[in-house]
């Protein structure tokens, strides 16, 4: 359900945007709100789990969840869609490290958690691809607001057999939570993706004082962060863990994947409905190829890791990912799905998995066992933060091409559809060369920061919800 609403609003989001009345500047937040709230609160969840009670948390974060959807499915305009997808992010913080922690106690025979985690993670796994398509058909044949809806009878099923099935079990010891900290954050987050906001909005732009303003206030709240994290007896998240260069360069290549894989994802929604005029179902079909490939490349991926260690595996998925990206930019308003987008696609997933199934295991190389928990969810967090800040930035970025394009073609002779539906398609464009500059960043990060050795690597990933 968590992986599930990052991806099943993908396809409906012309459908909400057209519903609700939502600008394209502000569109995004339909996915941002999500992933901000999610990501942000992620490590304060996983602390709130283990000292509160995993059971209690599971059950609390899926009630709320649920709450949250029924919310988003009632929404009446952008506002409300948009504190809907950020309570059910703040739920999901709750429930996702909940629901792996109770894995990890409930299963303590090895080949048990093996079984349970390889199940876990093809849920995860197929979460997403199954999200693209469910998008698509409920969309199409109901209504986009059963893509949040939907999200009611799954919780209800998951709490009413977690009540009777799973036991209780908490941590004990210091129990004191880092709620300044968890404040910081996530407010530093959301003034620096409102600033991008505003900064793609021709009233203001990148020069306006709103628009510096909230990308300096969310810059000094991450100081203010940082700082907290410094000199807090229990810190979200242990400096000691970002100071070493292999998992400060997994995370950063983390973050930087995260918003190239937003971005693909948020653009050729778009470009399949508004441009090529598919369906919500094609479109669902459409977007597949990239799960397909991170699918192929991931079990690839999990076989070679133990003979090529992880950085040969990142750099490759990094360049592949980075090039797929570049070959997208080659679409055009009239340009054949099959020989413009599906190759792209394809390898664009390729490199993906080939990413992120070593990212796992750079997150716990040479991590003490009561760290564990945070460099894994830290991990988890990048990816979410990544992605919010990866689509405002390309939004800002993709809108700002558009409008430029649009006021140097229009002309008294020129037809203003086809301009405006070129335009976009440039928009578009644009922020695919933007996400793989991001990527090939993040292949130079990988080839210069990280030194981990094949024998270095934990013989047990992390596990985290890609």
């Amino acid at each position: 359900m968590v992986v599930l609403d990052a991806t099943i609003v993908n396809i409906a989001l012309p459908e909400m945007q057209h519903a609700l009345e939502i600008s394209d500047s502000q569109r995004q937040w339909v996915l941002t709100a999500y992933t901000l709230t999610f990501g942000g609160l992620l490590l304060l969840g996983g602390r709130i789990a283990d000292y509160w009670g995993r059971k209690r948390t599971f059950i609390a974060g899926a009630i709320g969840f649920a709450l949250a959807s029924a919310l988003g499915g009632l929404a009446w305009d952008g506002t409300s869609l948009f504190a809907a997808r950020g309570l059910q992010g703040a739920f999901g913080a709750l429930l996702a490290p909940a629901g792996l922690a109770l894995l990890t106690v409930l299963f303590t025979d090895a080949k048990e958690r093996a079984k349970a985690f390889a199940v876990y993670g093809a849920i995860a796994g197929g979460g997403a691809a199954l999200g693209l398509l469910l998008g698509g058909v409920l969309t199409e044949y109901a209504d986009w607001r059963w893509c949040l809806l939907v999200n009611i009878p799954i919780a209800a099923i998951a709490i009413f057999a977690a009540v009777p099935i799973v036991p209780e079990s908490k941590a004990h010891g210091d129990t004191r939570y880092d709620i300044p900290g968890a404040i910081a954050v996530t407010l530093g987050l959301i003034s620096l993706v409102y600033g991008l906001t505003k900064a793609a909005e021709p009233e203001y732009g990148w020069e306006s004082g709103q628009t510096l303003g909230f990308l300096g206030a969310g810059a000094a709240l991450l100081i203010v962060f940082l700082v907290i994290q410094r000199f807090s007896k229990n810190p979200l998240l242990p400096l000691r863990i970002l100071l070493d260069r292999n998992r400060g360069g997994a995370y950063l290549s983390s973050t930087l994947t995260g918003a190239g894989l937003m971005g693909a994802f948020f653009f050729l929604t778009f470009y399949f409905q508004g441009t090529l005029g598919y369906t919500p179902v094609e479109a669902g079909l459409a977007s597949l190829p990239v799960s397909a490939g991170v699918f192929i490349s991931a079990g690839v991926a999990s076989q070679l890791l133990p003979k090529l260690g992880a950085k040969p595996l990142m750099v490759a998925g990094a360049v592949l990912a980075a090039g797929a990206m570049l070959f997208l930019t080659r679409i055009g308003v009239d340009t054949a799905y099959t020989t413009h987008v599906l190759p792209g696609a394809i390898v664009l997933g390729l490199g993906l998995g080939f990413t992120f199934v070593p990212l796992s295991s750079l997150a716990l190389v040479g991590v003490p066992q009561h760290d564990a928990g945070a460099a894994s969810a830290t991990l988890n967090a990048t990816q979410q933060v990544g992605g919010s800040l990866g689509a405002a930035l390309l939004s800002t970025f993709a809108l700002n091409a558009t409008t430029a394009y649009a006021e140097s073609h229009l002309s008294p002779t020129a037809d203003p559809r086809v301009v405006m539906g070129e335009a976009a398609v440039h928009g578009y464009t644009v922020a695919f060369a933007w996400g793989g500059g991001l990527l090939v960043v993040s292949a130079l990060i990988i080839t210069f920061l990280i030194k981990v050795r094949r024998s270095d690597l934990p013989t047990e990933g992390a596990v985290h919800v890609g």
